[in-house]
């Protein structure tokens, strides 16, 4: 029996509403909350998570994954598990720094962000097999279970892509026209 899988992106940040041209300050900074607003979006969407009869939730440890997955997991009363590999990307030395600079020098459509890395940080590539071996591990740990994967953006475009075996075009394509969004659940 198969697993079923859902993805949820963490809720909005200041960094998705009032400071939407910066990247994040760092890898695992701890005093990025989730808005107010998105904390009650979040609720909501644990409603309807319930209903989906999810047995497991994985989560990033970073803190606004985390404060995420602990909204659905209070609404559940389930137990989550921190996986350190569903952390969002490492974008190295543009940490703190404006989107602007870093998508000068590394386009959301450009196919070599799949090998180029940032200065201290990660590729999509290297991105893509930490959450893949993470998937992986999980999937053949449980059979016929439903599992809620909390994480970012990236992370979960990658999986969600390595997933459907997507060709090179259609990532570069998604990567501007259905990436996932905050707050979003998807089915896997």
């Amino acid at each position: 029996m198969r697993n079923k899988y859902y993805l949820l992106r963490h809720g909005k940040t200041i960094y998705q509403t009032k400071k939407k041209g910066i990247i994040y300050p760092a890898r695992d900074s701890t005093e990025i909350r989730l808005t107010k607003k998105a904390e009650g979006e979040i609720k909501k969407l644990a409603k309807k998570i319930k209903k989906l009869s999810v047995d497991l939730i994985y989560s990033s440890d970073f803190f606004r994954a985390r404060q995420t997955a602990e909204i659905v997991a209070k609404g559940l009363k389930k137990k989550i598990f921190f996986d350190k590999r569903l952390r969002d990307i490492n974008l190295g030395v543009y940490h703190g720094k404006s989107k602007k600079e870093f998508y000068r020098n590394f386009p959301r459509n450009y196919p070599e962000r799949f090998i180029k890395r940032p200065p201290r940080g990660e590729s999509w590539k290297d991105c893509q097999k930490r959450i893949f071996d993470f998937f992986k591990e999980i999937n053949k740990k449980y059979k016929g279970k439903t599992i809620l994967i909390v994480g970012h953006g990236d992370p979960l475009w990658l999986l969600e892509g390595a997933f459907k075996k997507w060709p090179l075009k259609k990532f570069i394509k998604t990567s501007t026209s259905n990436y996932i969004q905050p707050g979003e659940l998807r089915k896997l």
